[in-house]
């Protein structure tokens, strides 16, 4: 790549206290390191409340405008009505990528059953993959760390830095 860092990625919690100023977030940051000790850059970061039109607009800039390669969002998956982030990914999303957020519920059943109650969701916008995550910092290790050797091949395809997807015998 062009860039010293292998993928930009944007962090972006969903959250109405978080983004009030009330609470510290513990979920952002829990991305932030893992993405940085796998060597991706954190090229945007934000706290914005659960309003579906706000997430939208955060997607899609940092989607259309080449910002990131990866988009990691923690919060709003959950049954509250404020939350709303998979909605927002969705109406989002030109290509759903559906077995991300089925491995990520599948490995959080073994440590808990609530693990079935998350909506998280995926998709593809241009050359950015949109990844809803827990809104716990448990739940955001626990699951992006299950994750993030296929999604560094999935973005490599995504980008066109390898074509090759299938195992060699």
């Amino acid at each position: 790549m062009s860039f010293e860092h292998k993928f930009r990625v944007g962090i972006l919690t969903a959250s109405d206290k978080g983004a009030a100023g009330e609470r510290e977030d513990l979920s952002g940051t829990a991305i932030r390191d893992i993405i940085t000790e796998w060597g991706y850059m954190v090229a945007s970061y934000s706290i914005l409340p659960d309003e579906v039109e706000e997430l939208e607009q955060e997607m899609k800039r940092l989607a259309d405008e080449d910002i990131c390669d990866l988009i990691l969002t923690t919060g709003g998956t959950g049954f509250s009505v404020r939350d709303v982030t998979p909605e927002a990914t969705l109406a989002v999303s030109e290509r759903l990528v559906p077995g991300i957020p089925e491995a990520i519920r599948a490995y959080s059943m073994t440590i808990t059953k609530r693990a079935m109650l998350s909506r998280g969701t995926a998709g593809i916008r241009k050359q950015a993959l949109i990844v809803n995550l827990p809104g716990s910092p448990k739940a955001v290790k626990e699951s992006l760390t299950y994750i993030m050797s296929e999604l560094e091949h999935g973005l490599m395809i995504l980008k066109g830095m390898t074509g090759e997807c299938a195992r060699k015998e």
